[in-house]
């Protein structure tokens, strides 16, 4: 069974997130992912209740009054199309009910998955540093 639970940082070590950022070029080490968390408006993770395994995430960064963004959902691929990633979307979603704007970006090849959960798209831009794509703008 999967428990669903507000990320807190008292409760959870770097290295209880291991597995996540699969086939990112630079992904963030189970520290710098505890901080990325910590910081955060709001976190949720799925925990594995007989392993106690953190399993996903989700989290949202926000001005706290009218706008929210999400950086990041991911199920460690073992734990995948369990509809895990979707139920942390929606709780987390249902937690930024105030919220006027709850925007966030994602690869063409996960566009039909957000749509699934209410999102629309729309056109916007990127930076990420060492974008390798600077260099085509000058």
């Amino acid at each position: 069974m999967i428990l669903y639970e507000v990320f807190d940082a008292n409760n959870v070590a770097a290295q209880d997130l291991q597995g996540f950022f699969e086939n990112w070029p630079q992904p963030p080490t189970p520290e710098r992912h505890h901080q990325i968390l910590a910081n955060s408006y709001l976190a949720l993770i799925a925990r594995e209740e007989e392993t106690n395994r953190i399993v996903g995430f989700i989290n949202a960064i926000s001005d706290g009054v009218f706008s929210c963004y999400i950086p990041l959902l991911e199920v460690i691929p073992e734990y995948r199309n369990q509809d895990i990633g979707k139920t942390l979307v929606s709780r987390l979603l249902e937690r930024l009910d105030k919220f006027y704007m709850i925007d966030l970006c994602c690869d063409t090849n996960l566009r039909a998955y957000y749509e699934a959960l209410g999102f629309y798209p729309v056109q916007g831009m990127i930076w990420r540093g060492s974008s390798p794509h600077a260099e085509d703008a000058s």
